[in-house]
């Protein structure tokens, strides 16, 4: 492979399009299906307002339903482009390539290993996703995919574009329990062309079998900031954790010695199903030209936590989406989407 120097996208530069897979009865959605759809067309609807989105499926079938879905509710098709693939479930931020941007104006495609969450879930066929979609010509010619027999999940990892990375020491722990926080350091920067790496060390949410991804949990956005999930609940079970993480994230600074611009995110009250706690994060927003899709919970929350995160992305749209159904599998919507930087789509 020829050596070009590479730096990994911000999500809030310009993309080509969002990564989806559409729900089926053959994923975990499979007893809560219809609610599920619903969530996936607000979700296309939202996007397609603003970019292209690329959707998988399985089969020719399930692309003629989502098609029908999809049109019926009046979305700008010719912004939806569907691509077959074989997936054990929905979560491509996780299982989705982590795309460098090459200097000479191509891109690598970073096909780390998908293990279900340390193991938790089969995954064979989401460990294949990216060699399959870069074989099916999904992306431009001037991309390159590099497998890395290494655990890691899009989900972990944030960067400012500029050369930080911030992470979880309890997820990258969790999965290579061998391996030193200066050697994960080394191999992170290194891989994902960072020249600093922050970790939080605490952090987590019930209902979220990640094990503590930064993306639940805090985010990078521009001009220095970062974004976090705060409690301000002191009888909440989250509180104290969430408190010594806000207390660490303040700690941190820019690579010019500047404490950053903090953004906390308000808690939204305990959503329960069948008396197990669902993981209703804010921080699970996804960014796109021009906008922000929040998750929205129908809690009295929902609102507050848009305004936080106008302040924090200036001159972009907040859309709030519906993901009540979403924490039901333990994640939000981040966690089903995966953006694909400008430039990185075929055409």
């Amino acid at each position: 492979m020829t050596e070009h120097a590479m730096r990994f996208p911000a999500e809030w530069e310009p993309q080509s399009a969002i990564l989806i897979a559409w729900p089926t009865e053959d994923t975990d959605w499979a007893p809560r299906l219809g609610e599920v759809e619903d969530t996936y067309i607000a979700l296309v609807a939202a996007i397609t307002r603003f970019q292209p989105v690329v959707i998988c499926v399985p089969d020719e079938d399930i692309q003629s339903y989502a098609y029908v879905r999809l049109a019926s509710n009046r979305i700008d098709m010719a912004r939806v482009r569907f691509v077959e693939a074989a997936y054990d479930d929905t979560w491509l931020r996780d299982s989705g390539p982590i795309s460098l941007r090459r200097d000479d104006g191509g891109f690598l495609l970073n096909d780390f290993r998908f293990t279900g969450w340390g193991g938790k879930f089969d995954a064979s066929r989401d460990d294949l996703l990216v060699g399959h979609l870069h074989g099916a010509g999904v992306f431009t010619d001037e991309s390159q995919r590099r497998e890395i027999d290494f655990a890691l999940e899009g989900g972990a990892i944030e960067t400012d574009g500029a050369g930080t990375l911030l992470t979880t020491w309890r997820c990258l722990h969790e999965r290579h329990p061998d391996t030193s926080r200066e050697d994960l350091t080394a191999k992170l920067s290194g891989w994902l062309a960072q020249s600093r790496v922050l970790w939080l060390d605490h952090g987590y949410l019930e209902g979220d079998d990640t094990d503590a991804h930064i993306d639940t949990l805090a985010r990078f956005a521009p001009d220095d900031a970062i974004v976090f999930q705060a409690c301000d609940d002191a009888s909440d079970p989250h509180y104290a954790e969430l408190q010594t993480m806000a207390d660490e994230i303040a700690a941190l600074r820019t690579r010019d010695g500047a404490p950053y611009r903090l953004f906390p995110l308000p808690w939204a009250q305990p959503i329960l199903d069948d008396g197990r706690r669902l993981a209703a994060s804010y921080a699970n927003y996804l960014i796109l030209n021009n906008a922000v899709l929040m998750p929205a919970y129908g809690d009295r929350a929902d609102d507050a936590a848009a305004a936080v995160l106008a302040q924090a992305y200036p001159g972009r749209e907040i859309v709030q989406v519906p993901c009540r159904p979403l924490i039901w599998q333990n994640g939000s919507l981040h966690c089903i989407t995966m953006q694909l930087p400008e430039g990185l789509l075929a055409r």
